[in-house]
């Protein structure tokens, strides 16, 4: 079954297959609850004009809810092919160290095509919102939504980690009993066992857990996450070098081919997690606040 929606932006039609988000294995990023604690926190923290923008490009099925969509980005594999490398970053192994014009770039060499500047790209398409003149040779809903999570996707560590092994992808662990792959450990396992242990399986209560972070202990942190060095509107690549320093420092660290990851693990980077998790929402806000006030 398709579920159509024609967007404001006039001829443009998103196509939603709604089985596909139900059953599809596979993911480029923090899992659905991860993305969706992120455009969830942020949208709250949205201006005025952020705020009205959203609504607006949004289609009229998420009800205002970006955070309903937020792992859209992850489920057009299958139709646009092409965006698959905008999900992450390789970078060399053991180097513990990113660069934009080393390393943003996809398995054919052709440069820009990484989750860096995916983001730049769609903060720049979102820029001609509300300029009639430009905005209709994009699909700005679509640009929204791609920002929205690849924001998200710059934050998880292992989007930013070794080439040899893919981010973590083709390294075989044991989440506690579980077979599965260090990648899959942060982007889902981590935060699913935290839900389990700490907030009887509800993502609501995880959502107001970060944000108690943010306005609690965090709260002295948040404007230098949320600044962008020479008045920029977006700076990814701030964000990728924090993922790849806490992937070697939290994510690869005592991880080999067979490692079994329990209590010690997740306990000691649960806090890693959260902090991310936390960056990413305030991020996200800041990004579309500078957006839309520009427009």
């Amino acid at each position: 079954m398709e579920k159509k929606c024609v967007i404001q932006q006039g001829t443009i039609i998103i196509i939603i297959i709604i089985e596909l988000f139900s059953f599809l294995g596979f993911c480029h990023g923090w899992g659905v609850d991860g993305h969706l604690i992120i455009c969830q926190i942020a949208q709250a923290h949205l201006n005025n004009a952020a705020a009205d923008a959203v609504r607006d490009l949004l289609p009229a099925y998420a009800e205002n809810d970006l955070s309903s969509l937020c792992s859209w980005a992850d489920h057009v594999k299958f139709r646009y092919p092409w965006s698959s490398a905008l999900h992450y970053i390789n970078t060399p192994d053991d180097l513990c160290t990113y660069s934009y014009d080393r390393d943003c770039k996809d398995d054919s060499g052709e440069a820009g095509r990484c989750v860096s500047g995916a983001i730049k790209n769609y903060t720049s398409q979102l820029l001609t919102y509300g300029k009639s003149a430009t905005q209709n040779q994009y699909n700005l809903t679509e640009a929204l939504l791609f920002l929205s999570h690849f924001i998200g996707d710059v934050h998880q560590p292992l989007h930013v980690g070794f080439t040899s092994d893919e981010g973590g992808n083709t390294i075989d662990v044991h989440w506690y009993s579980r077979k599965t792959v260090l990648h899959h450990v942060w982007d889902d396992n981590i935060i699913e066992t935290a839900e389990e242990q700490f907030y009887d399986s509800n993502v609501a209560e995880f959502v107001d857990a970060i944000n108690q972070n943010i306005t609690g202990k965090w709260s002295n942190q948040v404007k230098e996450w949320e600044d962008c060095s020479d008045n920029k509107t977006t700076c990814p690549d701030k964000c990728a070098s924090e993922s790849i320093t806490a992937a070697c420092d939290w994510a690869y660290k005592d991880v080999t081919e067979g490692s079994v990851l329990k209590d010690e693990y997740f306990l000691s980077r649960l806090p890693a997690v959260n902090l991310r998790l936390g960056q990413a929402a305030v991020r996200l806000a800041a990004t579309l606040n500078r957006v839309f006030r520009q427009s």
